[in-house]
């Protein structure tokens, strides 16, 4: 099995959701919140491999929004191993992984549906960027992503968001976008939205 650190939570329903924190995050930051969004889940949170001056990250950024190719191609090839190394282990259903990310968590959940498209059913995507452009679009054919991004977020343009929202539609995804009156840390509204989003797409 991959070397990831991780945690993982056996639920009562079929979904398993992979929990990715962001920069600084441990695999027990998101556990709570991805319990919240779809009561009775199974939970998978790994631990980026990525040390930046002791922040675990996912993978590796050459400055502030510009990221290191190589780097995030190899880790979310990994990211996708892991995965499907876990369903072996835990037993959960691999076609009904739904990503929960946070910032550099919604990064590579964002690149694993641009790259590796089987290994995932669906995602929340909070505070996520445009990972990379693909050569070829993915298959995303009817996978429901949510997507939530704050029109303050200095991290993060809106035009970089939008072009990640058309990149996923032009897939075939089903996009529900959500654009708060908020910076680059989460709301209230965001939560709620997502755990409707759930509710409607996975429950």
């Amino acid at each position: 099995m991959s070397d990831f650190i991780h945690r993982f939570v056996k639920g009562t329903g079929p979904v398993t959701i992979l929990a990715l924190h962001g920069t600084g995050g441990t695999e027990d930051d998101l556990v709570p919140l991805a319990q919240a969004l779809l009561p009775g889940a199974s939970v998978l949170s790994p631990r980026g491999h990525v040390s930046e001056f002791g922040a675990a990250r996912f993978f590796k950024r050459l400055a502030e929004g510009v990221f290191d190719m190589e780097s995030l191609h190899s880790e979310t090839a990994q990211l996708a191993e892991f995965v499907a190394s876990a369903s072996e282990k835990y037993g959960f259903n691999p076609s009904e992984v739904v990503a929960v990310g946070f910032s550099n968590g919604a990064n590579i959940a964002a690149s694993l549906l641009l790259s590796s498209p089987a290994t995932l059913a669906g995602a929340v995507l909070l505070r996520a960027m445009t990972p990379f452009e693909p050569a070829v679009p993915p298959d995303l054919q009817g996978k429901p992503i949510f997507l939530a991004s704050g029109d303050m977020d200095t991290m993060v343009p809106l035009a970089n968001i939008e072009n990640l929202k058309g990149l996923f539609e032009r897939a075939g995804a089903t996009v529900t976008f959500r654009l708060e009156n908020a910076g680059h840390n989460l709301t209230q509204a965001n939560i709620g939205a997502a755990r409707a989003f759930m509710a409607a797409n996975f429950a």
